[in-house]
């Protein structure tokens, strides 16, 4: 009579273990990786080395052009803007939808995900539509006497920005609600009955308490916004260039793939040190309580 854990097959008279069950089931979603992911992100990082170039040819010659330093910088700047922008955006309105119940929560939810069922591309021609010379905005602002000429609301950071933010801003409410829902309120009335007023039971009790959410909001935010590449391309100009931007450009223009490839993986080597680095620093702040 076969175990519980391990089945003797007829055939072969092999046990048919748990272990054996889990790979098997587990090859193919490996393989697939393995294939679609780590292959061509082995083939981009070996091609960044070049062929007949010296070994870090296309890296040195990223480093030596300005301007493609200052595309690196802005990329990350906006990446850290646009993260800044959506957790005080939406940290208040998490923090509200956490406390809904019944159906109210349900259309907030809806609400939320109803952005992921429309493409990146139309919402961006949207705000195309919202931003140019004669459109909604620039109309409405003439027709109320409140500017005598249009405003230039595209191809600034204005508009990169902006776009940004909305296509970014449900990643970071989605963790922080999540983490919300996991607070005990009872912790701050404990708070309230110990003496602290609001503001000091928020920045010792409830702020630490959604860490975790705001960690990974923040971290999906930023590691995310670091590879736009419609918004920047539709709603930035020529000084409002993002690395996904450039690597375009060299690929398509240029026709350079070792160059652009060295761009992708400079970001990519970028990318991976400063989430290891916010890594550290989130757990020593969680294991020390820095906030407490």
């Amino acid at each position: 009579m076969a175990s519980e854990s391990h089945v003797t097959t007829k055939a072969s008279g092999r046990v048919w273990s748990p272990a054996r069950g889990y790979f098997v089931i587990l090859s193919l979603p490996v393989l697939f990786l393995l294939l679609f992911f780590l292959w061509p992100l082995f083939t981009v990082v070996t091609r960044s080395f070049g062929i007949d170039e010296p070994l870090f040819f296309h890296f040195m010659t990223v480093f030596e052009r300005s301007s493609y330093i200052k595309v690196l910088g802005y990329t990350f700047q906006v990446a850290a803007t646009v993260t800044i922008l959506c957790l005080l955006i939406a940290y208040p309105v998490a923090a509200l939808i956490a406390r809904l119940k019944g159906g109210w929560l349900q259309i907030s939810f809806a609400l939320i995900l109803v952005p992921f069922w429309t493409s990146t591309v139309i919402r961006t021609y949207a705000w195309m539509v919202l931003f140019q010379r004669k459109g909604v905005i620039n109309g409405f602002l003439i027709d109320l006497g409140l500017v005598d000429a249009p405003l230039r609301l595209m191809h600034n950071n204005i508009g990169v920005h902006i776009g940004m933010v909305h296509i970014m801003l449900p990643f970071m409410l989605l963790p922080l609600i999540s983490a919300f829902r996991n607070i005990d309120p009872s912790f701050m009335r404990a708070a309230g009955v110990l003496g602290a007023n609001p503001i000091r039971a928020f920045w010792h009790v409830y702020l630490p308490l959604s860490m975790p959410g705001v960690s990974a909001g923040v971290a999906l935010v930023f590691i995310t916004s670091l590879g736009f590449y419609i918004t920047p391309a539709l709603l930035g100009g020529a000084q409002n260039m993002m690395v996904a931007v450039l690597i375009e450009q060299q690929v398509s223009i240029t026709v350079n793939w070792e160059l652009a490839s060295a761009l992708a993986s400079l970001l990519l080597i970028l990318t991976v040190a400063l989430y290891i680095l916010y890594d550290r620093v989130a757990r020593r702040a969680g294991a020390g309580g820095v906030l407490e």
